[in-house]
């Protein structure tokens, strides 16, 4: 489900079924009305996908339910955080099968503002699933805003190991 996306400059978020993915699309529908622009969610379904689908004809039957799941994922994640898809912004829903991060960055052109959310993962999850919100500040060609997942209450607090950003480091 791919509606045709709004012109001129755009605030696309990355929707998945996390919480700090609901943490962003939050964030994203507050700077869209802040900003007046429009919001594109786009969530990309990480399902195999065959380099040559018309080789497989079932492959054409899998694409099209993943992209009907990724739209019950964005529907899902605008009701829990707003109650629905907002009236007062223009907004477009982008369903791709594939790798998160490529079809992202790929989908945001100069002008535009790239929102993902950054939960907390366990070491191998960070070692088996590459991270698509460091994959986008590398390789995406405008601003890209990543929205930490805060921490529960009663979580320690860790900041004392974590003070360098990724912004700060100084390279040798």
């Amino acid at each position: 489900m791919e509606q045709d996306l709004p012109g001129g400059a755009r605030l696309i978020v990355g929707v998945d079924e996390s919480p700090a993915s609901r943490w962003a699309l939050a964030w994203a529908i507050g700077a869209a009305r802040l900003h007046r622009m429009a919001l594109v969610a786009v969530h990309v379904s990480r399902a195999p996908v065959h380099p040559f689908p018309e080789a497989l004809p079932v492959q054409h039957a899998v694409r099209l339910g993943e992209e009907a799941r990724c739209a019950e994922v964005v529907g899902a994640a605008f009701d829990d955080v707003a109650g629905g898809v907002p009236d007062d912004l223009r907004t477009a829903v982008v369903a791709r099968v594939g790798d998160p991060g490529y079809h992202l960055v790929d989908l945001a052109r100069e002008g535009d503002l790239l929102v993902l959310g950054r939960g907390r993962r366990g070491l191998l999850s960070r070692i088996f699933l590459p991270s698509t919100s460091m994959y986008c500040a590398r390789h995406a060609r405008t601003t890209v805003v990543i929205v930490q997942q805060p921490s529960a209450p009663d979580d320690p607090d860790v900041s004392g190991e974590r003070n360098r950003r990724f912004w700060s480091r100084r390279h040798p």
